[in-house]
């Protein structure tokens, strides 16, 4: 009889942690966010009840505009250059044109979302990623490319960003956990795709065919979108877009310590991975020397590790609490990076797999994290998830296109320098989550931030 009472203990102590973890996000304490020239006293937002599941695998093929509209594109990135007559430079800037324009444009789908629904934003998006690849298909010259290249990044991060902004309309705590870590699994599948889509495309056809094919994903996407997404963000729960007042709000959340150590952290995390995939047509083409079908090679491990980490996570939500999720995480980038390092700094030539192993390790790692430090980082301003979305997506999108315009072209010449640089964008993300946990106690009850204060509490 002394067993049932003791697991019954046992279990009210781990739930009391858990609850004492998951406070400061703000989960369950959710209270109304007060915004200059926002109205601060609406009611919360319905939960509507829809199905996970089929909601997740939406979110996620949304979400691979991201994914698709770089990894096709690589296996004709010099097919590219050769028929435009660019510089290798200028076909960097094909990636890193697209990230920055995602990056300003981003600033503006959280806070639109907010104002006039989920559902419009995203149907807008979806239509301008068509025209921009049709665009991007037709082009003749290497400036007609970087338009459209930069107007595919003005509407692709709507999915992404209004996506999650769903997700948190919806779903509290470890549900809202599992669900994005379930976007996150379905997610993954496409940086493994695209480039071997594109690299077929590109074989049977040209490097124009290559963007039809994303016209053609975009019209398709387009037409589920208007038959099965929901609204989730009713009139009622919506703020008013004003440019003043949005930008104040953006100073306010960028001046916030415990934010910012979040979007900077989930960015070099992400960041350590994607210096590889910046890197890729010198990567896979050139150090690896398995040519323009050899993508897979790099790409297949590295999303089944991300797909891992996604498993996992939802496999942990409710189970083990969120800090020792991110801890874990943490523990798998670190040994990870050292592998790399190693193999680099022990080895003269880069061979498949084991050239890759460590990098899809890494990716294991990343995507166990992300879903935990995203909710806290979005929790911070829970009246005003999409404006702190759009935020955090500006961040990503100013280091990934910072990555790809600079330090991929100045790293990619070896595998240790690319290694010494994923190891050094690592680093500085756990860096900044052993600030956030430093400032956080675990068993502090966090408040979601009052924008409206005069002061701002700084890192």
């Amino acid at each position: 009889m002394g067993r049932p009472g003791r697991s019954a203990s046992i279990r009210a102590k781990r739930n009391v942690v858990f609850r004492r973890d998951y406070a400061d996000s703000g989960v369950g304490t959710e209270r109304p966010t007060a915004m200059v020239g926002y109205a601060a006293s609406m009611p919360p937002a319905p939960r509507t009840r829809l199905d996970p599941v089929p909601l997740a695998v939406l979110l996620a093929l949304l979400a691979m505009f991201g994914p698709f509209t770089i990894d096709a594109f690589f296996p004709a990135f010099h097919a590219v250059e050769r028929e435009l007559s660019a510089s290798p430079w200028q076909m960097q800037q094909t990636i890193s044109v697209y990230l920055l324009a995602y990056a300003v444009m981003s600033l503006f789908h959280g806070p639109v979302s907010d104002a006039l629904g989920r559902r419009r934003v995203i149907l807008v998006g979806v239509g301008g990623f068509l025209a921009a690849s049709i665009g991007c298909a037709m082009s003749q010259t290497i400036e007609q490319l970087l338009l459209f290249r930069g107007l595919q990044g003005v509407f692709t991060g709507a999915g992404l960003i209004v996506g999650r902004a769903i997700v948190r309309d919806l779903y509290e705590g470890p549900q809202a956990q599992k669900v994005m870590a379930m976007i996150t699994l379905f997610f993954g599948v496409a940086p493994a795709v695209a480039p071997v889509i594109g690299g077929l495309v590109f074989r049977i056809a040209t490097w124009h065919a290559v963007f039809w094919f994303l016209a053609l994903y975009g019209a398709a996407l387009l037409l589920l979108c208007l038959r099965v997404l929901p609204e989730t963000h009713p009139p009622e729960a919506r703020t008013p877009f004003r440019a003043a007042p949005l930008f104040d709000a953006y100073r306010r959340m960028a001046l916030d310590g415990r934010f910012l150590l979040l979007a900077v952290c989930t960015g070099c995390n992400f960041g350590a991975f994607f210096l590889y995939i910046s890197s890729a047509p010198a990567f896979v083409e050139k150090l690896l020397g398995l040519g323009t079908l050899g993508y897979a090679w790099f790409f297949v491990p590295c999303i089944a590790g991300m797909m891992t980490g996604a498993a996992l996570s939802n496999r942990f939500a409710g189970r083990i609490s969120p800090r020792r999720t991110v801890a874990i995480g943490y523990a798998i980038m670190g040994t990870a990076m050292a592998i790399n390092l190693a193999y680099d700094a022990l080895l003269p030539r880069l061979v498949v797999p084991w050239a890759v192993l460590p990098i899809a390790l890494n990716s294991v790692g990343i995507s166990l994290a992300f879903p935990t430090l995203s909710i806290k980082m979005l929790d911070r301003f829970p009246r005003h998830r999409g404006t702190a979305s759009s935020l955090q997506a500006f961040v990503w999108g100013v280091m990934t296109g910072t990555i790809a315009g600079a330090l991929s072209p100045l790293l990619s010449h070896s595998g240790m320098t690319l290694a010494i640089g994923a190891g050094a964008l690592m680093a500085s993300g756990l860096l900044c989550w052993i600030w956030y946990a430093a400032i956080t106690p675990a068993a502090q009850v966090e408040k979601p931030v009052e924008l409206s204060e005069e002061t701002v509490e700084p890192v």
